[in-house]
């Protein structure tokens, strides 16, 4: 029974969503509350709730206090010149612009954490996507799939579970995975680069003559940038359609000047906005560098480091209140959107494990497994690790699910090194997760309905987590 519901209202959540029947607020938490009450627990909601809030507070801190960090970072200039740079080589090519996306989110991977890569890849590349008028789902989907496969570096959280519960090294996991996280990595870039040209037939590219080109792909980070040039810049378009595309929106990115006059045109980072601290940017860059160093090292928790360092750049910065009021207000609307959506998670969350619907799904899904599939278990794993950790935590998958896994394989001869490295196939398509926080600071901050993301990406990145499993058991990792 546990198990038909665990499942029932998880397709229920997702299909009203999809559909854009209900915010993803309201269905995160109105239908695990009525769930819970078909289940017959409806007097211990209260409990299931507040445990998933307590697990869940951490998250939102960080992703609170992280949000006025970066927000602040933005406002002070300091990703400027990684737009200028990004702008460089994507010369107002859609099909450069989505291939830069993903090289952008993949490198700001490196720190590990999924909510600074999006607030970085969004900061940098949503202006850039709204003035030439990309589907902003497409820098979504992109920056999360890349996201995912990069999620799976020893300090990313996924090796480090699956290395606690196996009571294995998680170098002996993830350094013989490098080969098929490689070819994973390739299959983003090539998305990119194909999703890319269909932007480009979609809405075309600016093409400025001879040294025009340069000139335009500098000052499309100016205001009052338009989105032709008098002096001899034309859009050509080789596809229909010039405008944002049904998946656009018409906000403007935190940090951007309003659009400007005229379908299609927008300006971007104002290089002339009150909030630049030119003569702190040093100081900015190093804070930055120091806050993702301690958070590699884990000197402290990762919250409390995000709330030393909101409290400090805000501080320096900004040192008269009246000011300090006035950024905190200007990212308040993204706190508030993404903190209400992890408090709302909580309560998924807290149902399907209190009910004990996590766990009834898990053992469903491993008693399903012929005996004749016990030789293959690490096959096995790796499959049924993109529906798991989509459905379900790293927590939950890694801590619940993946012993009794490995207990299967090892019955059949199959060692646990093999199941754990299998278990990190489906990290590319549990980033675009509900249960994933950051993926509300991806949407939130890029103005996509969730609806919308998941719709894009899921076959995207479920593509790209059968290309690591493919390349595993091509190269005998798995």
């Amino acid at each position: 029974m546990l198990t038909f519901l665990g499942f029932a209202m998880i397709a229920t959540f997702l299909v009203l969503i999809m559909l854009k029947k209900m915010s993803p607020i309201a269905a995160l938490v109105l239908i695990p509350a009525l769930f819970c009450v078909f289940a017959g627990k409806g007097a211990h909601l209260g409990d299931y709730v507040i445990d998933g809030v307590g697990k869940l507070a951490p998250t939102a801190a960080m992703l609170m206090f992280a949000i006025v960090y970066f927000g602040v970072m933005i406002d002070v200039g300091l990703f400027d010149p990684v737009v200028r740079g990004i702008l460089r080589f994507c010369k107002a090519d859609p099909m450069r612009v989505v291939v830069g996306t993903a090289v952008l989110a993949a490198i700001v991977s490196l720190d590990g954490d999924g909510s600074t890569t999006f607030m970085i890849t969004v900061s940098a590349m949503y202006p850039l996507y709204k003035r030439l008028g990309l589907s902003l789902v497409v820098m979504t989907g992109v920056a999360a799939t890349a996201n995912g496969v990069m999620n799976t570096l020893p300090w990313g959280g996924p090796t480090a579970r699956a290395a606690t519960a196996l009571k294995l090294d998680a170098a002996d996991i993830f350094v013989p995975m490098i080969p098929a996280l490689a070819m994973g990595l390739v299959c983003v870039f090539v998305l990119a680069y194909v999703l890319g040209l269909r932007e480009r037939r979609r809405v075309g590219s600016l093409v400025m003559p001879g040294e025009e080109a340069e000139r335009e792909s500098e000052t499309l980070v100016a205001a009052g940038s338009g989105a032709q040039k008098a002096s001899g810049g034309v859009r050509t378009a080789t596809g229909g359609g010039s405008g944002a595309g049904p998946d656009a929106d018409t906000e403007p990115a935190p940090g951007a000047a309003a659009p400007a006059e005229g379908p299609g045109e927008m300006q971007g980072l104002d290089p002339h906005r009150p909030t630049l601290r030119p003569r702190l940017y040093w100081f900015n860059a190093g804070l930055t560098v120091a806050l993702l160093t301690a958070m590699i090292m884990e000197l402290l928790p990762i919250p409390v480091l995000f709330l030393l360092g909101a409290a400090l750049a805000l501080t320096v910065n900004f040192p008269h209140m009246p000011d300090q009021k006035a950024r905190i207000a200007a990212h308040a609307d993204n706190v508030l959107n993404v903190a209400g959506m992890v408090f709302a998670a909580a309560v998924f969350t807290g149902v399907l494990s209190g009910t004990g619907m996590v766990k009834h799904m898990a053992d469903w899904l491993v008693g399903a497994i012929p005996d004749g599939m016990g030789p293959h278990m690490a096959l096995v794993t790796g499959l049924l690790s993109l529906p798991l950790t989509y459905f379900m935590s790293n927590d939950g998958f890694y801590f619940g699910v993946l012993p009794v896994l490995a207990e299967a394989g090892a019955a059949h001869g199959v060692a646990p090194l093999e199941i754990a490295r299998a278990s990190l196939v489906g990290q590319a398509l549990h980033m675009s997760s509900p249960l994933v926080p950051a993926v509300y600071v991806l949407v939130g901050m890029a103005r996509v309905e969730f609806g919308d993301h998941t719709r894009f990406t899921v076959k995207w990145a479920a593509l790209t987590s059968l290309v690591v499993l493919a390349a595993g058991m091509l190269f005998g990792i798995i």
